[in-house]
């Protein structure tokens, strides 16, 4: 195939193109899924995050999500009314606090990942063929080869 005005053939920008597509539909579709009444997309990322990597800081947390520590912490705020997360003191900074989840928040992420989990396996089962499944597993391998640097 031809390559563009910068260098890149045709086919590497139609899959990226959509590829990039493909996984922000999942995506989308995937945040539909899970039990996440009552919160915005940017309190279920910070649940997400706060499961992923423990404790963290206001300030860290708003670095990490890319928003304004005034945006963190109103988003903090709502969390904490509904005993999502908690605010010990830091162990090697009395003066800041570190932000956990609690058990309840605990419970909300993982039932949240196990519906999507489902959801997603049993979309599968019911739609593609198991050679189609296979196939998916194999061709996941290329864009796991992207985030590989």
């Amino acid at each position: 195939m031809a390559a563009n005005t910068e260098g890149v053939s045709e086919s590497a920008v139609r899959a990226a193109r959509d590829l990039r597509a493909v996984f922000s539909r999942l995506r989308r579709r995937l945040r539909e899924i899970g039990a996440t009444e009552g919160l915005t997309p940017s309190q279920t990322a910070v649940l997400a995050r706060l499961s992923k990597d423990g404790a963290a800081s206001t300030s860290g947390l708003a670095a990490a999500e890319r928003v304004r520590p005034q945006s963190m912490a109103a988003s903090l705020a709502a969390l904490e009314q509904q005993h999502l997360i908690r605010r010990d003191p830091d162990p090697e900074d009395g003066r800041r606090q570190l932000i956990t989840l609690t058990a309840t928040g605990t419970e909300r992420v993982d039932g949240d990942r196990q519906a999507r989990q489902e959801w997603l396996a049993r979309t599968m089962q019911d739609r593609f063929t198991e050679r189609e499944r296979q196939v998916v597993l194999e061709a996941l391998s290329l864009p796991d080869r992207l985030t590989q640097q």
